[in-house]
């Protein structure tokens, strides 16, 4: 079924003109285009909006599938995106159903609080977590109770602890984070041969997105690099940006690479490094492509960005749980055709690998067969072509 980006384009409009002030941070082919091959189509007319509601046009009577961030950010805007234009194109509202984005605080114990509540609602059929703390027991032991209640769980962008925690979720729909950490490891090798101190920054150490990629970077990057810090800022921008002062100063003479784990460290990194005018000292490799982060790029301020696809995050995760409650099996199938196997309860949403321009060091060969390169022009067009401000 080839579906149209109906709808998605006004939204993002709306989003890109009143972004979020605050930045963060599987598997086969289905049978709906990804947002990289799907062609552009128009709008949806008004009447086909009104027609969709149609049959449940009091919300307060339809079932909810939520999608619960780990923390307010731009990141999540595409994902409400693909939240909103699967709720349209799946016909959720025919159903009987419909989708929300609920905002997190950033915290573990906020998402806690959140489960607790859920499992209060009975209208709640669905829901998709970005885990915070990937190791909490608590958040795992509320998604069983809603699991028992019959809400179908799946994880979305950051997993729980799968050796621990499996049980407690359908399956994961996102980036394979180790595979995305390894690539921009690759990035950074490939930008500086000989190496050096290098540090991570981030929002949450505990994440398993945060896990996988700063373990992942390690693998790319190889031997003749050396983390000398991980440092941490609680989803905090004021901190994120001391975070980077605080490891330029403390690692004199070592430190030759700076990594973005989460999306908001991108712009947090680019600002202090602009402040002390250092830029030609460090490599910069990051995690996402936010508005800023694409700017910052354009101005050879970074010098590479692997790319996620949040959009389709939302959108999927959404049809996932959809199939799950209907008990759609074909559907359910067709994302997962290896569920029960190793590694066959990840949905795997792509890859891409964004760099300034064709004088850049970095080609296509230094990376894996599925992860798209671009130059940034072509990014852009990609971006335009979807009327997309980040990924």
């Amino acid at each position: 079924m080839r579906r149209s980006m109906r709808g998605f384009f006004s939204r993002l409009v709306l989003v890109a003109a009143a972004p979020v002030a605050f930045a963060l941070a599987g598997c086969e082919e289905t049978s709906k285009p990804s947002a990289s091959s799907a062609p552009a189509a128009s709008a949806k007319p008004a009447a086909a909006n009104q027609a969709d509601g149609a049959a449940a046009a009091d919300t307060k009577d339809l079932k909810r599938i939520i999608i619960l961030e780990n923390g307010n950010s731009p990141f999540w805007d595409a994902a409400r995106a693909g939240l909103q234009d699967a709720e349209n194109e799946l016909k959720l509202r025919q159903a009987g159903m419909r989708a929300v984005l609920e905002v997190n605080d950033s915290a573990a114990a906020g998402q806690l609080e959140k489960l607790q509540q859920f499992g209060t609602q009975p209208d709640i059929i669905g829901l998709g977590i970005s885990a915070v703390d990937a190791d909490n027991v608590a958040v795992a032991e509320e998604l069983r109770k809603l699991q028992k209640k019959g809400v179908k769980i799946v994880t979305i962008d950051s997993d729980v602890d799968r050796d621990k925690f499996r049980d407690c979720r359908f399956a994961f729909i996102g980036t394979d984070n180790l595979v995305g950490g390894r690539e921009l490891g690759a990035c950074a090798k490939g930008l500086r041969r000989a190496g050096g101190g290098y540090v991570t920054f981030v929002g949450q150490i505990g994440a398993q997105n945060a896990i996988e990629r700063i373990k992942g970077f390690a693998e790319g990057a190889g031997p003749k690099f050396q983390s000398l810090d991980t440092a941490a800022d609680g989803m905090d921008r004021p901190r994120a940006r001391e975070n980077v002062r605080n490891a330029i100063q403390n690692h004199k003479g070592k430190l030759t690479t700076l990594v973005g784990i989460w999306s908001y460290n991108a712009p947090a990194i680019t600002d202090v490094i602009k402040e002390l005018g250092v830029r030609k000292d460090f490599t910069i490799v990051v995690f996402d492509a936010e508005p800023i982060a694409i700017q910052q790029i354009a101005a050879g301020n970074i010098d590479a960005m692997v790319v996620q696809n949040p959009y389709e995050m939302g959108y999927q995760g959404v049809r996932l749980m959809k199939a799950l409650y209907e008990n759609d099996q074909k559907t359910v199938t067709a994302m997962l055709p290896h569920h029960g196997q190793p590694d066959g309860d990840l949905y795997d949403t792509g890859l891409k690998i964004v760099v300034p321009d064709d004088k850049s060091p970095l080609g296509p060969s230094l990376f894996g067969s599925k992860t798209e390169f671009l130059t940034l022009e072509k990014f852009k067009t990609w971006l335009e072509k979807y009327r997309l401000q980040g990924s």
